[in-house]
């Protein structure tokens, strides 16, 4: 029987006077074991919500999830999923092209659907997609996280994630399914755009900015895809990992130890992956050994959409999806999504059997009601209409929002070279060719909503203002002849275009060429989720295109667009300058052309490498002293085209004086790495000044250099500032032989520069004194202050 709205307060668990964990778990008391288990899942409404759209809004050929088709084919009507409770309410917004007014209408209908369908009115917490902002109809696309890793610049990620949020609080959202912490390890795989780089320093430090930003809001912040994930063999999604536990606790675990350790995210996902033959579903010393006796994590650990059942269908460590779910809650998940299968009713005859304790129900359930009353759902005076009310007057593209994300774009653009071409001057005639050049949506990740859901709806266009490169140029170039050809396709192999192309650039004073990627899902794209790529060729044909460019004769700037680094050594040298911009949002045509013309300083900077062969260079800048700097003992030069840490700008920047406060220090001790940068150029500009560290000798293989800090200075022209690194010794720390991390006495060189190729200044800090082991309470940072240098009178 369902109790009447009015007696909502008189349950002891919506005092407000009492703790938290007393108000948990005087509810968990009264709960019967069905409701316990009916807070551990979702629902996923498709079907029965818009039965006569059905067809079209989820074609199966256009899955916004793995497999979605599939496992909707057992869909419950919500009030029958929600007759003892229900966990989460997943994707309301982002599923189909809805406005927020309609999509809080419907989200108010669906809280009352599960309030009225049990007697203890629990309400259902509400999640989405947050990868490039809010994955809404009309919501703002922000640059692809490889961009934000190109800023280097947390405080700005911040800023980001603290917008996305306000604005999914505003219609109701409670969590939010980012940031990806994956660590990129192969070029190759798909997901690279949704991921920071290949760094484990920079992806801590902005992963763990983002999660402050949008847990600022009010909603919870989820790190994904724990872990291994971005490790697949061959780069394939959903690739078995083949990764020794040492790489994966100092190259993949650092980010989400970060984001827990100093920013308190509140959820985690599961990765699909399995490392080692065990999925990390299934996991239990990941999701609970490492996760919460480790690191003291204390929210709740999600699945990725039907990785529950991928236990049995997939990974088959289990018979059947009742099996999974054993497996899953055993080890430490505590709600599935985006739908319930291996919870629920077979999860309740496994619990009734024996066959699984009670106690892991009431672990699982203690957590997610924890949430639920630290976000007030189960305050007297919570409702649905209240949760929403700022749906009506939320603008969630607005110009504080656009704003921003020209900010994001402006600052990730990287200037790999400017050659003799940039900026553009004197030009009358600039010829705009290229497949990416008139296709706005080649700025947006696979996460942006233009490309995740609306390819179904071709009619609503993209729901947001996105200037495309060639409109954005005639805007800025306003007073010159821009001239546009297509050239070629994304994909594919007709060149029927490449001699209009080729006469308009013979025609101009120089042509920019727009390449690189459209990002789609599941093979609908060249860039993002189940879209892998066999080499690091440019896709298609568009090399070819280059090629016939370039023989013109007339300068060529090349733009690569795309999420994931492409091989440019046949055009280094052959190009007159060469550009990069990852995936740059909406903002992304006016950020591009500001670069081109010279109105931005570029100051992006590379968070992944460059290769100069599309493959020759599908591994890190970690690499193992053996055969990293050396092409003795292979016939493939490992350097890359362009380093980690790259990016060139319209001023030069020298980096020098390195003072080491102590040449040596004991193994629970600290130093500092102070350098002078000067901006010796005509113009203001950015540097990111970067510090790397490299252990000599150690009792494992350790990289020939690591980033271990960065920060960005803002110099005019003429003007120098010290920048000074506090160094701890946990920075230096690594899995030794026994897998406990270690800090352990020996000569560690510091190296500072502007890329991990650029390193000028050089020293060498002896730690002293026995070798420690340390924990999660070591230092996870090297905070960087810059400040004037003495005597320094600017410009």
């Amino acid at each position: 029987m369902t109790a009447p709205e009015s007696q909502l307060a008189t349950y002891p668990w919506h005092d407000t006077t009492r703790s938290v964990a007393d108000r948990v778990e005087l509810l968990l008391r009264e709960m019967t074991l069905e409701e316990k288990i009916a807070q551990l899942g979702s629902r996923w409404l498709r079907k029965d919500l818009h039965e006569e759209e059905a067809e079209q809004i989820f074609a199966p050929d256009h899955n916004v999830a793995p497999m979605q088709d599939v496992f909707s084919a057992g869909d419950l009507p919500l009030d029958e999923a929600s007759r003892h409770g229900l966990g989460h309410l997943t994707r309301v917004y982002g599923s189909a092209p809805v406005t927020a007014v309609d999509g809080a209408a419907e989200l108010v209908r669906e809280h009352h659907v599960v309030l009225d369908a049990h007697r203890l009115r629990i309400p259902a917490l509400v999640h989405e997609e947050c990868l490039t902002g809010f994955t809404s109809y009309g919501a703002t696309v922000y640059p692809a996280a490889i961009a934000w890793g190109a800023t280097f610049s947390p405080d700005l990620v911040e800023r980001m994630a603290a917008a996305i949020g306000r604005d999914m609080a505003a219609v109701g959202v409670h969590q939010g399914l980012s940031p990806v912490l994956d660590v990129v390890r192969d070029y190759r795989w798909g997901r690279v755009e949704e991921t920071m780089g290949e760094d484990p320093y920079l992806v801590s430090m902005l992963g763990a900015a983002y999660v402050r930003g949008l847990q600022s809001a009010g909603v919870i912040a989820t790190l994904k895809h724990f872990a291994g994930y971005s490790a697949s063999r061959g780069a394939r999604n959903h690739g078995p990992v083949s990764m020794g536990r040492r790489e994966l606790i100092d190259v993949i675990l650092p980010p989400f130890e970060t984001a827990v350790a100093t920013a308190a995210a509140g959820s985690v996902m599961n990765s699909y992956a399995d490392v080692d033959g065990i999925p990390a579903g299934a996991d239990h010393w990941l999701l609970t050994d490492v996760l919460r006796d480790d690191w003291g994590f204390t929210g709740t650990v999600v699945s990725d959409y039907w990785a529950v059942p991928f236990l049995a269908s997939m990974h088959r460590v289990a018979a059947d999806d009742a099996g999974a779910g054993a497996l899953a809650l055993a080890a430490g998940i505590d709600v599935e999504l985006p739908d319930t299968i291996g919870y629920g009713a077979a999860l309740l005859a496994q619990v009734r059997s024996g066959a699984v304790a009670e106690e892991l129900v009431d672990r699982a359930a203690r957590r997610l009601l924890t949430q639920k009353v630290e976000l007030g759902l189960l305050d007297p005076g919570w409702t649905p209409e209240g949760s929403v009310s700022g749906a009506a007057s939320v603008d969630l593209d607005s110009a504080g929002n656009r704003a921003l994300a020209r900010e994001i774009a402006e600052r990730s653009i990287v200037l790999l070279d400017p050659g003799t071409a940039l900026p553009l001057r004197d030009v009358r005639r600039v010829a705009v060719v290229g497949p990416c050049a008139a296709e706005p949506r080649t700025f947006m990740g696979c996460y942006a909503f233009p490309n995740h859901v609306l390819p179904r709806h071709p009619g609503l266009g993209l729901g947001v203002d996105v200037p495309t490169a060639v409109d954005a140029l005639r805007a800025e170039l306003s007073d010159v002849d821009v001239v546009h050809a297509l050239g070629c396709e994304i994909q594919g192999d007709d060149r029927s275009g490449f001699a209009e192309a080729v006469e308009a650039a013979r025609s101009a004073d120089v042509c920019v060429a727009f390449v690189g990627d459209i990002a789609g899902l599941f093979a609908h794209g060249t860039s993002g989720e189940g879209c892998d790529a066999p080499d690091l060729r440019l896709p298609g044909v568009q090399a070819d295109l280059l090629t016939e460019l370039v023989a013109t004769g007339t300068p060529v700037v090349v733009v690569v667009v795309s999420g994931r680094p492409y091989a440019l050594g046949d055009l280094h040298g052959h190009a007159a300058a060469l550009v990069q911009a990852f995936m740059p949002g909406e903002e992304g045509g006016a950020a591009i052309a500001g670069v081109l013309s010279g109105r931005v300083q570029p100051s992006g900077k590379l968070p992944v490498q460059v290769p100069r062969l599309p493959g020759a260079q599908p591994g890190t800048y970690l690499q193992p002293p053996l055969g990293a700097e050396s092409t003795d003992i292979s016939s493939l030069d490992p350097a890359p085209l362009f380093p980690f840490g790259h990016g060139r700008s319209y001023t030069t920047f020298t980096v020098d004086d390195l003072r080491l406060s102590s040449t040596e220090v004991p193994t629970d001790g600290e130093f500092t790495a102070t350098v002078r940068v000067r901006n010796t150029g005509t113009r203001a500009g950015d540097e990111v000044v970067q510090l790397y560290l490299h252990d000599v000798v150690a009792q494992v293989v350790r990289p020939v250099k690591q980033l271990a800090g960065f920060a960005r200075v803002t110099l005019a022209p003429g003007s120098a500032a010290d920048v000074r690194f506090s160094v701890h010794a946990d920075r230096t720390a690594f899995t030794g032989r026994d897998l406990r991390r270690i800090v352990e006495a020996g000569d560690i060189d510091v190296h500072v520069g502007t890329s991990a190729a650029d390193l000028p200044c050089h020293g060498t800090v002896r730690l002293v004194g026995p070798t420690r082991v340390v924990g999660h309470d070591r230092r996870l940072d090297t905070p960087a202050d810059v400040e004037p240098a003495p005597g320094d009178a600017g410009p």
